[in-house]
């Protein structure tokens, strides 16, 4: 049995392959190791995924893909963590960048977006990524994301920068103060899933004028930081990943267009494309 898993800050996608049968899917939170210990990994998927577990003396390979598994000391404790619950398995952990660029390129040269709770980007030659200067995180970077759109939406709100109805609509959603978003923010783990967790709200009011711009500056934003630092971008095929490239594909694919940027595949999640390039690839 192959198991793969393609991780993000906010959720774990797993789907198992088994013998003359539909591949089988687990979920579990985020396992981004720039956030959390090999112990806490361990425990989040014994304790959201028992069922998976009950499968580690059939499983013979796993392939991670994660968010913050850019480094071989990220990768040591990620794959650490698997380990102590699949000690029988080969275990192969990489970036979920590399991950984006097999569900999405496949063979082919190409550029892989990933928009999501986090944002990152990366050129594929068709058989390695090339990391630029980008994923720099949710202080410093993550243009376009879900946790962008939050933190855009939390501070006009509290600022007092939104129209008078939006500002009710949003007031009435969440209910936020200066103390409760203060005290999320900076005293509680997990600052940047719970910034994305307000980027929802950008579909109820993207037919506004206020909603049309901030969509239009994040995409933007992430187009001209990213996409367009490759001298050559226009050359390959963009491809996205992630919940808001699929979510605000239509906007995001007319302004690529009108950036001169050529759009492939926009999925949310790659993790059937994957699973179906690993089980190819094996048998190659």
């Amino acid at each position: 049995m192959i198991l793969v898993a393609d991780s993000g800050s906010s959720k774990t996608d797993w789907l198992l392959s088994l013998p003359q049968q539909e591949p089988v899917s687990f979920k579990t939170a985020g396992l981004n190791p720039y956030f959390l210990t090999e112990k806490e990994i361990a425990k989040i998927i014994q304790d959201q995924a028992p069922d998976m577990v009950a499968h580690a003396h059939d499983i013979s390979e796993i392939y991670f893909f994660g968010a913050g598994c850019s480094s071989p000391d990220r990768h040591e404790i990620v794959s650490n963590a698997i380990s102590q619950l699949f000690n029988k398995a080969f275990i192969s952990v990489d970036s979920d960048l590399l991950g984006c660029a097999y569900a999405t390129c496949g063979h082919e040269k190409g550029i892989c977006c990933v928009m999501g709770t986090g944002s990152n980007i990366s050129y594929f030659d068709g058989e390695n990524i090339h990391d630029g200067q980008h994923g720099l995180g949710f202080v410093l970077g993550d243009e376009g994301s879900g946790t962008w759109f939050g933190k855009a939406l939390i501070t006009d709100f509290l600022y007092g920068n939104m129209p008078a109805d939006i500002n009710e609509a949003f007031n009435k959603a969440y209910g936020l103060n200066k103390e409760i978003v203060i005290k999320n923010v900076y005293q509680r783990p997990n600052a940047n899933t719970y910034l994305a967790s307000f980027s929802r709200f950008v579909s109820e009011i993207k037919t506004t004028p206020y909603g049309q711009e901030l969509l239009e500056r994040g995409l933007l934003e992430f187009i001209d930081t990213n996409v367009k630092s490759y001298p050559e971008y226009h050359r390959y095929k963009c491809h996205f990943v992630g919940s808001i490239a699929y979510f605000f594909a239509e906007e995001l694919t007319a302004l690529c267009h009108q950036q001169g940027v050529k759009t492939g595949k926009v999925i949310k999640q790659p993790i059937n494309d994957l699973m179906a390039f690993i089980l190819n690839r094996n048998e190659e």
